[in-house]
């Protein structure tokens, strides 16, 4: 839809999902603008707490904005969302505190959150591919359940469901895709093919595009440009109304960049061209963006507000992430089983007798 420079120059291949950016408003313009520059400054705070010890780790998603921002307002409120562990800003608009995301790699809490919650926008998984399974049997449940496919748009539900390049290559993956087939689920594939699986380029991966393993298990397959927001949100809106239409299953892959490291653990210095840095830097999703709204008039003085806003959302989830504590030892028995047992309760005994004799002998 979007050039890199900024210009709108939809191609021959975006005609069919022009009608999808009808729906998009002045606002939701702002509103995708907004949500990416905030992030990222968000992104950019949290690897600083985790440099300063704060946090045990952090996945950085700068470069991936334009492809999160987009799909996740082509979701509906009913609908599923089955994140891995980079879509932070999917989770913000589901309605999440990004503080959970925090408090999560910060090591003291077992989950995060409540999905049902925070706009169904399911836990964080950094198994590989783990979240395809789920969101397959997920929206298995809901054809069960009557609750998609009825010719209701307002209540029809779907799933969609983030993975990686990396993760695409995992069985996991593989055998949701399966079962997505098989049972024509209401369920959207979203593939951010950021080019890196850590260390291992894409190319080494697969062959072919992986939009076109899609084919192979019997479902359509789309290749987006991930930097443009406009873009995908429109194909993502198309394949969500076909999921909840009972159309079945898709797969988009949207091109990308991880323009980070792929975690803070990770150093991709040592196995990056700096040549393919810079072509992707290049096409930067949010300049991108800012030079189209510039054509179409967008005052400067919104533009210096959401910069505002950004350091401001940073600096208050800085400050909060620091008040940030571990919940009671207690919570990983009391949680186990819904009812009281014998052996949990024996060990929870044990554990704080074990804690006591730490004091013993103390003045």
């Amino acid at each position: 839809m979007i050039s890199p420079n900024g210009a709108f120059e939809p191609n021959a291949a975006a005609e069919e999902y022009l009608p999808y950016l009808d729906r998009l408003t002045e606002a939701d313009h702002r509103r995708f603008y907004r949500d990416m520059v905030v992030v990222r400054r968000f992104d950019t705070e949290a690897a600083n707490l985790q440099r300063q010890g704060q946090l045990a780790l952090w996945v950085p998603s700068h470069g991936q904005e334009a492809a999160q921002v987009g799909s996740a307002y082509a979701t509906r409120l009913q609908d599923h969302v089955f994140p891995s562990y980079r879509e932070h800003v999917v989770g913000m608009i589901r309605g999440l505190d990004v503080v959970d995301i925090l408090r999560m790699l910060r090591g003291v809490t077992l989950g995060g959150w409540v999905p049902e919650e925070h706009g169904n926008f399911h836990l964080y998984t950094l198994v590989l591919a783990a979240q395809t399974l789920h969101s397959t049997g997920y929206a298995m449940g809901m054809q069960l359940d009557g609750s998609t496919a009825t010719g209701n748009p307002e209540t029809d539900q779907a799933v969609i469901v983030y993975y990686g390049d990396g993760a695409s290559s995992q069985g996991d993956a593989n055998e949701a895709l399966v079962f997505a087939a098989s049972y024509q689920t209401p369920q959207v594939f979203f593939l951010q093919n950021n080019h890196w699986a850590i260390s291992v380029p894409v190319a080494r991966q697969s062959r072919t595009p992986l939009y076109l393993r899609a084919g192979g298990f019997g479902m359509p397959g789309t290749q987006v440009d991930g930097n443009d927001v406009l873009a995908s949100f429109a194909v993502t809106a198309k394949s969500m109304d076909d999921a909840r239409a009972g159309l079945g299953p898709s797969l988009i892959e949207a091109l990308t960049y991880r323009v980070g490291a792929h975690t803070t653990a990770d150093d991709p210095t040592k196995y990056r061209d700096p040549d393919e840095l810079a072509y992707w830097v290049a096409r930067d999703p949010i300049v991108r963006f800012r030079s189209y709204l510039q054509s179409r008039g967008i005052e400067q003085q919104f533009l210096d507000s959401v910069e505002e806003e950004a350091a401001d959302f940073a600096a208050d989830t800085r400050r909060r992430a620091l008040e940030v504590t571990g919940p009671e030892q207690s919570v990983i028995f009391d949680n186990v089983y819904a009812e009281p047992h014998p052996l949990v309760a024996e060990q929870k005994a044990w554990l704080a007798r074990y804690e006591a004799s730490f004091d013993e002998g103390k003045n």
